[in-house]
């Protein structure tokens, strides 16, 4: 079987998304509509700006969901999976792949999903950081030792986790396991995402969810808060829902799609990051990549 997979927040950059849309009228044509839908220049923001305003999550998330979907379009009859997973944000973008969301459904919801989180973000100082080299128990047993909030986000890999939680209490869990990890760094991310702090903005997505109308896939999801392959609406309305505050399944999700019978992975979106993280986790499988 063959996978495909959707970034998610942390991978934009600079430029992103310029060369796909000088190469082709079908990718100017989503650009020009995604400017449209949102009411503002998405496209000057990912072609001219800079790295700080691309990490604000108001735009991040917009513009990851961008390249990744509209590269899926650019293959045409090329885009063929059996199944899908997206990282985080890039759930939604998979699912407008698979059809279960129409474009502007989709960017919609994801444009509510960044203001709500962005809203967060400028209420509570939070953030997150990666940490390779540790056991995700290790990790997790520090979090729960310091004072403050700070919470496993991403099992993105069996020594890659990213943690998430209030500044102060994540740089001490950064300081504490940093002399045992190979690396411990930050994201760059604007807020504590798939953490507690994610709770005020739950039911006002929820409604969004609600009011957007979704289809059923043609093919299932693996959807990251369980790492099962999900093709129900209800159950991938609500799945959608609890990934806001619940960790991100990646090395589990990753795992049971190989056992299922996956052998080829193919990362769509702005990085490299995903191939990365399967490479980690199983370099016997085929993995490619189209940004």
């Amino acid at each position: 079987m063959h996978a495909y997979l959707f970034p998610g927040q942390g991978t934009q950059f600079p430029g992103m998304g310029k060369e796909l849309y000088e190469k082709s009228k079908l990718a100017q044509e989503y650009f020009k509509k995604a400017n449209t839908i949102l009411k503002y220049s998405i496209t000057d923001v990912m072609f001219n700006g800079s790295a700080v305003d691309l990490k604000q999550t108001k735009f991040s998330q917009p513009a990851i969901f961008l390249h990744s979907y509209i590269l899926a379009k650019t293959l045409g009859k090329g885009f063929k999976p059996d199944v899908v997973a997206g990282h985080s944000l890039g759930e939604i973008s998979a699912l407008a792949a698979i059809e279960s969301l129409d474009f502007e459904s989709a960017l919609k919801l994801i444009a509510k999903r960044a203001s709500l989180m962005q809203k967060v973000c400028e209420i509570e100082n939070t953030g997150m950081a990666v940490v390779v080299g540790l056991y995700d128990v290790i990790v997790k047993d520090i979090c729960d030792k310091v004072e403050g909030i700070v919470v496993p986000a991403n099992y993105n890999a069996l020594k890659q986790v990213v943690i998430s939680g209030e500044i102060k209490a994540l740089d001490e869990v950064c300081e504490k396991l940093r002399p045992g990890a190979n690396r411990v760094f930050p994201l760059a991310v604007s807020g504590a995402f798939h953490s507690p702090f994610m709770e005020p903005i739950v039911e006002e997505f929820k409604s969004a969810i609600a009011e957007t109308k979704f289809k059923k896939p043609i093919c299932p999801i693996y959807q990251n808060v369980n790492a099962l392959p999900i093709i129900d609406i209800e159950l991938i309305k609500k799945n959608l829902v609890d990934q806001l505050t619940h960790p991100v399944m990646w090395r589990h999700t990753m795992l049971n799609m190989i056992k299922d019978g996956t052998t080829e992975f193919t990362e769509i979106g702005p990085g490299n990051f995903l191939r990365r993280l399967v490479r980690n986790i199983n370099k016997n499988v085929i993995i490619n990549g189209i940004s």
